[in-house]
């Protein structure tokens, strides 16, 4: 049995993850989908201090508490800054990071950095009334969709779990100081329809940071393929258990 620890993406929930759950589950493997600090059912916890290190703090924390070890930790889109700097904080505990159509940082880059997109939300949200919150991506003509989600009972579902994300989110640098993280095998899984324009994938190196050749997979959907395609996301999730 492997522990699949699955981290949503900006502006989404845990929820976001419930049609893979129950197929990992069924094939005998634990499975945690939390909701980061601001969303789901932590939504009423949002605030301007809200950050990537808060997310961090989140993940590391339930890794702790449930003490979970040989974790397949999984993050999609900004959540692969999450998992970065989580996998940073207790190597030992992660045994492989699945990198889901995600941002994919080195040592002390934010998401501007990785995403130059992520620095228009940023002045824009500077500009807004609040100053500091950053609202979901609106719907675009298919095949871009809501985040790549395109039928409509699934869009309408996608919205029920749609909610701001604290500017400090995109702002706040990762960590990758620890020698050790280095050594943990990745994955990448590309969501290759529907991109929206402006959002440029950087490209995978070839060789990973344990030296080993990386590994790249290919979905043929949009951006939330979770949603759109759980059954193949989780065979590709299973082969890594």
């Amino acid at each position: 049995m492997s522990t699949y620890l699955l981290v949503h993406g900006a502006w989404h929930s845990g929820q976001a993850w419930e049609r893979v759950v129950p197929l990992l589950a069924s094939a005998g493997h634990r499975v945690l989908a939390p909701s980061l600090t601001g969303h789901g059912d932590k939504a009423h916890l949002l605030s301007r201090e809200v950050g990537l290190d808060t997310h961090v703090d989140d993940i590391v924390r339930l890794i702790m508490e449930e003490d979970l070890t040989e974790v397949v930790l999984v993050g999609h889109s900004y959540a692969g800054l999450v998992i970065s700097s989580a996998a940073n904080q207790v190597p030992d505990r992660i045994a492989h990071l699945v990198y889901l159509d995600a941002m994919v940082p080195e040592d002390g880059e934010s998401a501007a950095d990785v995403m130059s997109t992520a620095q228009v939300l940023i002045d824009r949200a500077a500009k807004s009334e609040t100053g500091w919150r950053v609202p979901p991506l609106p719907e675009m003509p298919p095949p871009v969709g809501l985040f790549g989600v395109t039928d409509p009972a699934d869009v309408a579902w996608l919205r029920t779990m749609l909610s701001d994300q604290s500017v400090r989110c995109l702002q706040q640098p990762v960590r990758l100081d620890n020698p050790a993280v280095v050594t943990i095998p990745r994955t990448h899984i590309e969501c290759v329809v529907g991109r929206p324009e402006g959002f440029v994938r950087r490209p995978v190196p070839a060789i990973q940071p344990n030296g080993t050749p990386s590994q790249v997979w290919e979905l043929a959907t949009g951006h939330d393929c979770m949603v759109t395609m759980p059954v193949e996301l989780t065979e590709l999730l299973l082969k890594l258990g």
